[in-house]
Formats: structure tokens, C-alpha cells, sequence
């Protein structure tokens, strides 16, 4: 294109449209040459100064959706993170799974004694004699990033957990971390803070190249939300039943029933379902 239009991203910044951006996104979620040239030609024949990034996503999608349905769900796995609201129950659970993939055993949502009060932890994670106390910091927005107080806090609360356990024989030694996971992302000084405190951090995109991102495409965990055939209500049902993962759809397929879909739709979806964890 040889001007260059401006798009609006979600933090109310500009920047130049890149062709290039969005057929990296495109080829990350598995679509073909083909349909990601085809894609961007129609996305680039509506574009106009000022048009918001999330215009041209949902541009994207839907272009996506009607080509490569199963790459379609992919593709809107970041929007998908950001609806396993309202509550944050369902991330603690996604964030067990992945610690879980990890090989640890996983506890969610426990009340455990620190030296000086009780804490409510989100996620345990124990292997061996290694054990994580995870805090999960849920946002529906992607504007949204945890900054340094978010880990000053943890970090706190972790330290008084350590304290009283290692006074417990029955944790002797043992080799406690704190950890905290999030579904968009950390600041510059969170991500320093975390660094030099000894404080893990897992977010979309950090560690870098290791982030959730990749991890959910590595091991096949996606979340149901990213499912193009089920209505925003009824993956709100399934969500409120402890379903939070297509995998699990695959080993409890008798939840579809219960919130309502016919024998045809169960069907469409559990096809969507087997190809994304395939």
C-alpha cells in the first residue's frame, strides 16, 4: 500500500498498519499461504486512518472463520483468554493445567497458614520436593497489564507462607517458589521486580518465547472459549460446571446436552473440539 494508514491500538496509541503483523498472526494460528494472502487483500480494502486494531481482528476472524473454521479458533485465542471471565476461577484452573502439563500435582484454591495470617492461594504446584504458591491475575481487557505491585504483593505473601513452612517437618527440605500467572501482561518494572526477587512470572508473551501463547498451541490445552461453534452464554454454562478446557469436552462430551445443544450442533462442536486438540 503506498500510504500508510493509521490504526488505533487498544491503549489509544497509533501506528502504521503492517501487512506483515497481520500475516504473522495469521500463519501462527496454521492458516495456509492461500487463505492469508486472500485475508489481508480484503482487510487492506477497507482500511481507513484511525480504524481500531480490534476492527481489523474481527475483520480477520471472520474471514478466517468462513475459510478454516478449526484455524479460526486458534487465531482468537488471545480474545478467548480474555473471556474466561467475569470470575477468575477459570484461569486459576487453566493455570493448574498448565503446571499440571509441567508435571506437577495440582491443588486450586486453597486456604493455606502463612508465619503471621492465613493466605488464599489460587494454585499449588508440587513436584518433589519443589512446590509453587501461584497467584492468578485475570483482566478482560488487554490494556489491562499487572504492573510492580502486583509481584511486590505476591512476593510478600509468599514470604510469610515460606516462613511458617519451614518450620513443618513434613515440608523439610523442601524448595518453595512463588509464582505469578497472568492472561495479558506485565509492565517493564513487574517483570524487573519479579526478576530480582526470584519471583517466576508467566504471562501471554513472557518468558519470551515460552509464554502462554506458546504453551497452549505446544500442548494442545486451549481454553473453550476459543470455540466458534458454541454461543458466549453457552460456554459461560460449561465454564460454570468446571469446564474450562476442549480436552475436557473430549473426556465429559455429556455436558453438551445439559446446556441445551441438539444432537447436530453437539456434533459440529465436538468436531471443532477434536481438531483443536489433535
Amino acid at each position: 500500500m503506498a500510504k500508510k494508514i493509521m490504526i488505533r491500538k487498544v491503549s489509544g496509541d497509533m501506528e502504521p498498519f503492517s501487512r506483515n503483523k497481520l500475516a504473522s498472526s495469521l500463519h501462527r494460528s496454521g492458516a495456509d499461504k492461500e487463505a492469508v494472502e486472500s485475508i489481508i487483500t480484503a482487510v487492506e480494502s477497507t482500511l481507513f486512518d484511525g480504524i481500531s486494531s480490534r476492527k481489523i481482528y474481527d475483520m480477520a476472524f471472520s474471514l478466517l472463520r468462513k475459510k478454516q473454521l478449526g484455524i479460526a479458533a486458534r487465531y482468537k485465542l488471545k480474545k478467548a483468554m480474555m473471556e474466561l471471565g467475569p470470575t477468575g476461577y477459570p484461569f486459576e484452573h487453566f493455570v493448574g493445567e498448565v503446571f499440571r502439563r509441567m508435571g506437577y500435582e495440582v491443588e486450586v484454591g486453597q486456604v493455606l497458614q502463612g508465619h503471621c495470617v492465613t493466605h488464599e492461594v489460587d494454585v499449588i504446584a508440587t513436584k518433589g520436593k519443589e512446590q509453587y504458591f501461584i497467584e492468578c491475575k485475570y483482566y478482560q481487557r488487554t490494556g489491562k497489564n499487572a504492573n510492580v505491585q502486583v509481584p511486590m504483593y505476591i512476593r510478600s505473601r509468599v514470604n510469610d507462607l515460606i516462613e511458617y513452612r519451614n518450620t513443618l517437618a513434613e515440608f523439610d527440605g523442601f524448595d518453595f517458589k512463588g509464582c505469578v500467572a497472568t492472561n495479558t501482561r506485565f509492565t517493564s518494572d513487574a517483570i524487573s521486580f519479579g526478576e530480582c526477587t526470584g519471583l517466576r512470572l508467566l504471562s501471554w508473551d513472557y518468558p519470551k518465547g515460552n509464554g502462554l501463547k506458546e504453551f497452549i498451541d505446544q500442548e494442545r490445552i486451549f481454553p473453550i472459549t476459543v470455540l466458534t461453534r458454541l454461543l458466549v452464554a453457552d460456554k459461560q454454562k460449561l465454564m460454570e460446571q468446571g469446564i474450562v478446557l476442549c480436552n475436557q469436552l473430549l473426556d465429559y462430551p455429556d455436558a453438551l446436552p445439559t446446556i441445551g445443544l441438539d444432537e447436530a450442533k453437539r456434533r459440529k462442536v465436538m468436531e471443532e473440539v477434536r481438531y483443536l486438540c489433535s
